[in-house]
């Protein structure tokens, strides 16, 4: 039974291995299938004519991510920690809704069955954990958090700012009304979204409009700066971390690897 689960934990876990390869690219294609199921579903008249086939497939697609599920958690050296996990919480959220189908009875429910059945696109979710580049993004995001967080405060005490001298030039006589929408209209222009709901009519209004579009540009470029200069730091840092395969020479192994992802040489058997 060790022997078993060991093997599972292999494929369900370890991508560098030919089995997980191949079970993570068969569960990226129900991830996809999934996905444009639910889609599908959204248009009338293709929901209609074939309901009961989007039906079965929805079910068999929910009964193999529900094992998937199951597996998971019996192979799981620590169970508990990966149901409470993100991904343990996204991997219930995926399977979830077509049960709680089962929950919501009669005609009145039908409107939160629907509902439920909509939030199977927490699947999309799903992809995250195989995509290897998402790791180093997230690591970036944390590391960068707080100068980013610094930079948005400032940015909304920015606008306060300037919607209320905006607030004070136009007046409720060109739709700034309040300081309140006065700061709205701050935020979409610096953001340059320009709904055109609310504009200015003075002079002055529209020379301090022309600054707050041209600030909105490097508004937009700092928070990037800041996450890119975080993500070449860290991709340096794990650069630093690789070994070295000595079956193929490949030095594009990370710490943790198992398994050469070139020639499939075990690093335990080194």
């Amino acid at each position: 039974m060790k022997l078993i689960k060991q093997r599972i934990y292999n494929i369900i876990f370890k991508a560098d291995t030919p089995g997980g390869l191949a079970f993570d690219i068969a569960l990226l294609v129900f991830i996809l299938l999934s996905i444009l199921l639910v889609m599908l579903e959204s248009i009338e008249n293709i929901n209609a004519k074939y309901e009961e086939l989007f039906s079965i497939a929805e079910w068999v697609i929910t009964i193999m991510f529900s094992t998937e599920y199951a597996l998971r958690i019996f192979v799981s050296k620590k169970p508990f920690k990966y149901i409470f996990s993100g991904l343990g919480i996204i991997d219930l959220l995926s399977v979830l809704p077509k049960y709680l189908a089962f929950f919501a009875l009669g005609s009145n429910a039908l409107i939160a069955i629907r509902a439920l059945r909509l939030l199977r696109v927490f699947r999309l979710l799903k992809l995250a954990r195989y995509i290897g580049e998402s790791n180093k993004l997230v690591n970036a995001l944390k590391a960068s958090r707080v100068k980013i967080s610094v930079f948005l405060v400032f940015i909304v005490i920015f606008c306060i700012i300037l919607g209320t001298v905006m607030y004070l030039i136009e007046g409720a006589e060109n739709g700034f009304t309040s300081i309140p929408k006065s700061v709205y209209w701050c935020i979409v222009t610096m953001t340059t979204v320009g709904f055109g709901d609310i504009a200015p009519a003075t002079p002055l209004g529209q020379l301090l409009a022309s600054v707050v579009m041209i600030l909105g540009y490097g508004v937009l470029a700092v928070p990037t700066g800041i996450v890119s200069a975080e993500y070449v730091k860290n991709e340096n840092t794990q650069k630093a971390k690789q070994l070295k395969c000595k079956s193929c020479y490949t030095n594009q192994i990370t710490k943790n690897a198992s398994y050469c992802h070139i020639c499939g040489q075990a690093f335990d058997d080194e």
